[in-house]
């Protein structure tokens, strides 16, 4: 009797998470509408400082047309962009903001205006966001031809359509470096030559270091601190996660951004009940466990570049074999959760590599179809990491490698155990899934469909069919 009320109550529950939520559907509705006005009138500003650019360029051409009339020289070329400063303090001034970073915005509404005026007009009607907008005019800036930038515009609109910006902006670097490998690559060696570690003075006798680093070394180094430090934590640490179908490590924690720096997120750590607990979040060992490496540890390489060598950290690059080869056609190589990396880097990481997974891919859509390894081991997990790269709930981006297992449909419910019923969720996202009235099903071709409270649908990609650029011609055979 005392079962039977049980699974009624359930049913009661699962009754009232499938009534839909007029309220939210109505909130959900106000705040779309909100943010499509905030776009019209964010694009309208970004057209009039593009327009601004006009006038400093009629400002300069009477400045010289007035010299040459007086019989005198033309402006030095150190006032060569006086005109230009000039419109930008009278802008900086009646935005209440600096005349340097206006002039900055100008140039990037111009460039945005008259090399991808498509994106523009997205914008403007509301379609795509501001983030979205800036996003694809930085990542296709590096495309040299009219033709390269449109067909790198209508590719990566699509994606802006469905994907979050973080999430896009890592698709449009890809769809660009696929277009033009030797853009790309001349602008990551132009960027590596910039790389630097710069100190800022904070408040409260704090101070911030900065380390600009290629991307492999980057995540590398805070993958590595993220591992250390979960080791400290975990010497004291009391699981109390709950969670009956999680395929993977328990001590995953939240979703969060990658655009942001990535020591900012609420890394709160659930201590135990006894008193030798570690009671500081993960975050802040990670910090000391920084400092500690740099200040106490001994260096396993000289400062010749070669911390390459020294990476043990888990990464997820994946480097296509006409590039592994060599050849600069072969497309970008990809680090999961950044995007197009430098294809040497690639290489160097693959030949220390101790194992390579082999991931096939369809080549009119770019969904990945098989994994092995000449010694396979967990041959699904790697096929479903190749596949998902990161958590699949839309707009998330924490690696697959943080992320739980999760079957589609429980497998207490005759869910299989198979990559059409599998997926990466982080642990944020996961519970979501399992105790809210969020819903998610397989589309296909590792589509996911979730609907919402509202009875929304939000359709999540994986990402190499998000950033997939469709062969012009047959790829070569192997």
């Amino acid at each position: 009797m005392h079962v039977s009320a049980q699974r009624e109550d359930v049913a009661d529950i699962g009754r009232m998470l499938d009534t839909p939520w007029p309220a939210l559907d109505r909130l959900v509705a106000d705040v779309v509408d909100a943010r499509r006005r905030i776009a019209e009138v964010q694009a309208e500003e970004a057209r009039l400082l593009a327009d601004a650019v006009g006038l400093v360029a009629d400002r300069t051409a009477l400045l010289r047309q007035e010299a040459q009339q007086r019989g005198s020289s033309p402006l030095r070329s150190s006032d060569a962009d006086l005109p230009l400063r000039e419109v930008a303090l009278e802008l900086g001034m009646a935005m209440r903001a600096s005349d340097r970073g206006v002039q900055r915005r100008m140039s990037e509404a111009y460039l945005l205006t008259t090399l991808f005026p498509r994106t523009h007009a997205s914008w403007a009607d509301g379609e795509i966001d501001a983030s979205h907008a800036w996003a694809i005019a930085r990542a296709g800036a590096v495309l040299r031809t009219s033709e390269d930038r449109a067909r790198f515009e209508t590719l990566a609109l699509e994606a802006a359509r469905t994907e979050s910006p973080s999430r896009m902006t890592q698709a449009a670097k890809a769809i660009a470096a696929t277009i033009d490998p030797a853009a790309f690559d001349d602008a990551v060696h132009r960027a590596t030559d910039e790389r630097s570690v710069r100190l800022f003075d904070l408040d409260d006798g704090m101070a911030r270091l900065i380390a600009d680093l290629p991307a492999p070394i980057a995540y590398a180094i805070y993958d590595s601190l993220t591992t250390r430090a979960r080791t400290i934590v975990d010497r004291t640490d009391t699981d109390t996660d709950t969670d009956t179908d999680t395929d993977t490590d328990t001590s995953k924690d939240a979703c969060g951004e990658p655009r942001r720096a990535r020591g900012d997120d609420a890394d709160t750590v659930v201590t135990s009940r006894s008193a030798d607990a570690e009671r500081r979040t993960l975050a802040q060992v990670r910090a000391d466990v920084f400092g500690d490496l740099l200040l106490t540890a001994a260096p396993s390489t000289t400062a010749t570049g070669a911390g390459l060598d020294a990476i043990r950290a888990r990464i997820h690059v994946t480097v296509p074999a006409l590039t592994l080869a060599g050849d600069p056609a072969g497309g970008p190589a990809m680090l999961a959760g950044h995007g197009p990396i430098d294809p040497a880097i690639a290489r160097r990481l693959a030949g220390l590599a101790p194992g390579w997974d082999r991931v096939f891919t369809d080549p009119h859509t770019g969904i990945p179809v098989a994994v092995d390894r000449y010694r396979p081991s967990a041959e699904l997990s790697r096929y479903l990491a190749a596949r998902d790269e990161r958590c699949r709930a839309p707009g998330c981006t924490r690696p697959a490698h943080g992320c739980d297992r999760d079957h589609t449909t429980a497998a207490a419910d005759g869910g299989a155990t198979a990559h059409e019923n599998l997926a990466h969720l982080c642990r944020r996202h996961h519970t979501m899934k399992h105790h809210t009235a969020w819903r998610v099903r397989h589309l296909g071709g590792g589509t996911l469909e979730w609907t919402g409270p509202t009875g929304r649908r939000y359709t999540d990609r994986p990402p190499s069919l998000v950033r997939f650029v469709p062969a012009t011609e047959d790829p070569p055979p192997f």
